[in-house]
């Protein structure tokens, strides 16, 4: 099946890139932290069949520009952009801060025939510390010093609630070098999300695309309680278990296809 690579330029004028894989309905694919397109494009592989599946570069990352200043509507005009630049309206597939992202921007009314949103990392019970409001300070400032290590290790502990001494093993593994290669993109995820990833209940309730939204059988209790109120604030939206999965679904792309094929087509 061909690949083809392509770009759109933003509503800002920062180049986003792009890649366009089989024919029909098209969908959007958003990945989240650490995530750039080669992470979705084993999704793309599976839904390829049966639709136009475009994975793209968020901003910042890949082939994409990073422009000159970050800011969540900049994100949401890059993905109207791509949408348009496909067909002028497609549905949309986000995952994580992906999800949230997808989110905002149907919120905000970018053309989309529906939306699935897999675990958005909002945190709504009492089952894990919240971020501090100040993380993306933190973050950034670590980015800035050039500490890109602790960048990630701070996102990873703080940001998603990963043990430390998970992180301080996973600081040892080659592929090490690929978190720290996107730190730089970690504050425009949590600007995404906003301080504390609090429910943005109000906006949520403003989205009136058809909505599945997600969560891992396997994944943290955060993650599927969160996945769960996303659901119950959008009017009409679905909500669906994916047995067997957690946050890190993308490594088990056949086990979405069902869903995905079922909902968007």
């Amino acid at each position: 099946m061909t690949t083809s690579f392509e770009t759109v330029t933003s509503a800002d004028g920062t180049l986003i890139a792009f890649e366009r894989t089989g024919e029909g309905t098209p969908v959007v694919l958003a990945g989240g932290a650490f995530n750039d397109r080669t992470t979705v494009a084993g999704l793309a592989a599976t839904l390829a069949p049966d639709f136009t599946v475009i994975a793209y570069d968020r901003r910042g990352r890949g082939d994409s520009g990073a422009g000159a200043v970050y800011s969540v509507e900049r994100e949401v005009e890059d993905l109207a952009a791509v949408i348009d630049r496909v067909g002028g309206s497609a549905a949309v597939f986000g995952h994580s801060s992906g999800a949230v992202l997808g989110l905002e921007a149907a919120a905000r009314g970018v053309a989309m025939t529906g939306l699935a949103a897999y675990e958005p990392p909002y945190v709504v019970d009492d089952s894990r510390p919240r971020p501090a409001a100040d993380l993306f300070d933190r973050v950034r400032a670590l980015i800035a010093d050039g500490d890109r290590d602790g960048a990630a290790e701070l996102f990873l502990v703080e940001g998603t609630g990963t043990p430390a001494e998970v992180v301080k093993g996973m600081r040892d593994d080659p592929f090490w070098a690929w978190f720290t290669g996107l730190a730089h993109t970690l504050p425009y995820d949590l600007a995404l999300c906003g301080p504390g990833n609090v429910l943005p209940a109000d906006r949520l309730a403003k989205i009136s695309v058809p909505t599945l939204v997600m969560g891992g059988g396997e994944s943290d209790v955060w993650m599927r309680a969160g996945a769960r109120a996303v659901a119950d604030a959008i009017p009409g939206a679905r909500h669906a278990t994916v047995e067997g999965q957690d946050h890190g679904v993308l490594h088990q792309p056949d086990a979405l296809r069902g869903l995905l094929t079922d909902f968007l087509g």
